[in-house]
C-alpha cells in the first residue's frame, strides 16, 4: 500500500555516494522508496550494477555508476551522467569509506594513506563536483564517515 510518506520525495533527485552495500544502500532505497531518482556511485561495477538493480527491481528510478571517489575528474563525469539521466541534485549523500580493521601498530602507511584518499579526499572530491548541480532551492547535503 502507497502512502504520501512513500511519495514524499516524488519529483526530487538524490546522489549518493559509497552506495553499494552497508548503511548508504540503505539510505539510498529508502530515498527511492520515497520517490527520489536515485544515483547511486561505488567503484565496484559489479557491487554498484547489482545493487542499481535491486532498487530498480522496486520501480523506483535508479542509475549506478562504477567510480572510485578518489578520481576528481571522474566524480565530475558522474555528476554529469546523474545531472543527465535525472536532473539537478536535491540530496547528496557523501558516504563513501575505506577502512581496514586493526590495531593502530597492524595498519600499514598504504592502508591508512587509502583510508585518508577515500574518505577526505573523497569527501571533498564529492562535494566539490557535486557544488555546480545543488542550485536548488533546499538542497541538502549528508557527509557520513564511521569505524566499520
Amino acid at each position: 500500500m502507497t502512502t504520501f510518506r512513500d511519495k514524499l520525495l516524488a519529483g526530487k533527485t538524490a546522489f549518493v555516494a559509497g552506495a553499494s552495500s552497508g548503511i548508504n544502500l540503505q539510505i539510498a532505497t529508502r530515498l527511492a522508496q520515497a520517490g527520489a531518482a536515485v544515483t547511486i556511485l561505488s567503484r565496484s561495477p559489479d557491487k554498484i550494477e547489482a545493487a542499481a538493480a535491486g532498487i530498480r527491481a522496486t520501480g523506483a528510478k535508479c542509475i549506478g555508476i562504477p567510480q572510485d571517489v578518489r578520481d576528481h575528474d571522474g566524480v565530475g563525469a558522474a555528476f554529469a551522467k546523474s545531472v543527465e539521466a535525472h536532473g539537478e541534485i536535491d540530496i547528496l549523500v557523501s558516504g563513501a569509506a575505506g577502512n581496514f580493521v586493526a590495531p593502530f601498530n597492524g595498519l600499514s602507511y598504504n592502508g591508512f594513506r587509502a583510508v585518508i584518499d577515500i574518505d577526505l579526499v573523497g569527501t571533498y572530491n564529492v562535494m566539490k563536483q557535486a557544488f555546480p548541480h545543488l542550485r536548488k532551492p533546499g538542497a541538502s547535503c549528508i557527509n557520513i564517515s564511521a569505524p566499520q
